[in-house]
């Protein structure tokens, strides 16, 4: 496939009318929409949010590459915008950007598409070329510079060693960001030109959205000095053990090539040890500034939450046929119930714990860590120390592993084989049950015990207070770690079979962005038309619990938007849990009313903190003048 099947005379705009991010990633979104390229553009613009969120996509040299790979796009396209005056795009060098390319790529996206699509970042590395696409003055003029430039390169075969190298690779190179679309691509065309000008022979793995590609060799590790992981997201670590690794956000491998090459030839780095050493998945401190400690505990839940949607809303419509309809003795059984119940209560929730234990661990230590966490996880479920006992077992095996990778580190290299197979899934399964069944879980099994006891007969003036809590915690950072960990929170006492927290939370979630949308209809002179338009999704994202809703808003105005949520959800929250309101299914939004405890109170604890939170932006928002 080639880029020109994807960028089109529909998709250019010759002259941006932006004069700031927001306004350029929107009019590029409308071009893409009014060239029939989109099933949503709300959902495309809240798709390219959350990648800039993640890191900005301006690169520098005057390029911005805004991009993502999401359902709403209904064809693989880019749209091309220029701006001579520049605009601000929050670029890695500080220049203000004028090139700008959105990539939309589809969810299914195939392999073609995104060869063309990481082609094209690979293209606009070429200075000459950036400045030729400058002086294009209509849009026939631009696209025939794109297909001869993308003819050219196609036509020029890389070597895989430079020339006068013997054959020997002297640095090897791993690439890799969340979306896996452009900025994977450009950081290695970026290291593979530095490379050849310092006269420097190199191979580059690229980890982009179809997998691994140019996929390094073990004779190539062996060989290299040194190897450079320039990498957002987590890459396959222990092969480089014992080799001097430099590992950098993927941003630094555009920027800073030159660099991150000179200090792979001087070895100017640490030497991995394994999985007990900094990774790009394991790291005291990540990209983005969030702790070790919340990246191991975030890859437990992500994992976790399947088992705990499904499974609980499977147990939700379960409860629809009666509360004790699963049990034989009852009267009012049922079996499709109890087979509703076996599936959901049985098996998914079963296997709630053991999994967020087993994936901290391997978060920490890697695939060795995997197994010991999931036993010290089903420990921790069949003992009774539950969802706080799993945690401690997630990290337990986590850093137990770790130490017997440093134990072992001095055996003969003639049983590093048997390490992975048979050392550590003995010692750590062995080391991590005596643990938990000798320290753990009876104390744990005790707390939690308490505390649920507290929570059952807690007065209504604390459980409102704890309703206000956790439903403001609902609204601070809509889908970040205080989120998060409100929502864990209630996932927790859902499975301690505590069903009003959960209630709270979930009424305080679908409130953001419920009181966004009716703030939208209500007062529409405090919003652009754009916003307007997104108001109406919003409304269904907060009908379906998706708090993320009221992202795009709160990023275009947090002083105002965020206050204003944060006072609405404590509302909701401390409203449901005054009224008794009860809720077994951990997500669903208004799709798991007919199980929710006290309904019509419930119904009216999201409404009214709905109503606060539209007229708390009423109040606090200034009109817009377009």
């Amino acid at each position: 496939m080639r880029i020109l099947d994807m960028l089109r005379a529909d998709t250019i705009v010759m002259q941006l009318s932006a004069t700031s991010k927001a306004e350029v990633i929107q009019e590029l979104i409308d071009q893409l929409d009014q060239a029939d390229c989109l099933n949503d553009k709300d959902g495309m613009r809240e798709a390219i949010l959350a990648r800039e969120a993640h890191a900005s996509t301006g690169i520098g040299e005057g390029i911005a590459i805004p991009h993502a790979k999401t359902e709403a796009v209904k064809k693989p396209s880019i749209a091309f915008g220029y701006s001579h005056e520049g605009i601000d795009y929050d670029a890695l060098d500080g220049q203000k950007s004028h090139l700008f390319f959105m990539i939309a790529a589809t969810a299914d996206a195939n392999q073609a598409h995104l060869e063309t699509l990481a082609h094209l970042s690979e293209m606009l590395m070429d200075e000459s070329f950036r400045n030729e696409l400058t002086q294009a003055t209509s849009k026939e003029e631009l696209l025939k510079m794109i297909a001869r430039k993308e003819k050219e390169s196609h036509n020029v075969e890389e070597p895989s060693v430079l020339p006068g190298e013997t054959g020997r690779v002297k640095v090897v190179a791993v690439t890799a960001c969340p979306t896996g679309i452009a900025h994977t691509y450009m950081a290695a065309d970026a290291l593979k030109k530095k490379a050849e000008e310092m006269g420097i022979a190199i191979r580059v793995e690229t980890n982009g959205s179809g997998g691994a590609k140019n996929k390094l060799t073990s004779e190539e590790i062996e060989q290299a000095d040194a190897v450079i992981v320039a990498a957002d997201k987590q890459v396959e670590m222990d092969r480089f053990k014992g080799k001097v690794v430099i590992e950098v956000p993927v941003a630094d491998g555009i920027r800073k090539a030159e660099d991150l090459i000179t200090r792979a030839v001087n070895q100017d780095g640490p030497v991995y040890q394994g999985s007990t050493s900094t990774s790009s998945a394991d790291s005291s401190e990540d990209k983005s500034g969030r702790s070790g400690f919340y990246k191991h505990l975030m890859s437990g839940v992500s994992n976790m939450l399947p088992l705990v949607v499904g499974g609980g809303i499977i147990i939700a419509i379960s409860f629809m046929f009666g509360i004790n309809a699963a049990n034989p003795d009852d009267p009012t059984f049922n079996p499709i119930a109890k087979l509703l119940s076996d599936i959901g209560g049985g098996s998914a929730f079963k296997l709630m714990i053991p999994v967020l234990a087993g994936y901290i661990a391997m978060s920490i230590a890697d695939r060795p860590g995997l197994a010991p966490g999931l036993v010290g996880g089903w420990l921790a479920a069949e003992t009774g120390s539950g969802f706080l006992g799993g945690l401690i077992a997630g990290f337990l095996a986590g850093y137990l592993v770790v130490g017997l990778k440093k134990a072992f580190s001095g055996l003969p290299q003639s049983l590093e084989g048997i390490k992975p197979t048979l050392l550590y899934p003995l010692f750590g399964i062995l080391l991590t049950g005596l643990v938990m069944l000798g320290v753990i879980s009876q104390p744990v099994a005790a707390l939690n015990n308490w505390l649920t006891d507290w929570l059952s007969n807690m007065g209504q003036g604390n459980a409102v207070i704890l309703g206000i809590v956790i439903g403001a915690m609902m609204a601070v950072d809509m889908g970040g770690p205080v989120n998060k960990a409100a929502f864990t929170f209630g996932i927790a006492m859902i499975a301690a079979g505590n069903y009003g927290p959960h209630a709270a939370i979930m009424a305080a979630g679908m409130t953001p962005p419920l009181g966004i949308a009716l703030a939208t209809t209500l007062f529409k002179k405090k919003f652009t038309a754009q916003e307007r338009e997104a108001g109406k999704t919003a409304y269904i994202l907060g009908a379906s619990f998706i708090t993320e809703g009221a992202i795009p808003f709160a990023a275009a105005d947090p002083t105002r938007i965020i206050p204003a949520t944060v006072l609405g959800s404590a509302v909701a929250g401390g409203l449901s849990m005054f009224f008794g309101c009860t809720l077994p299914a951990p997500h669903g939004g208004m799709f798991v009313l007919p199980v929710v405890g006290n309904v019509g109170m419930y119904i009216v604890s999201i409404l009214v903190g709905t109503l606060i939170t539209a007229l708390m932006i009423n109040i606090l928002k200034k009109e817009v003048h377009e």
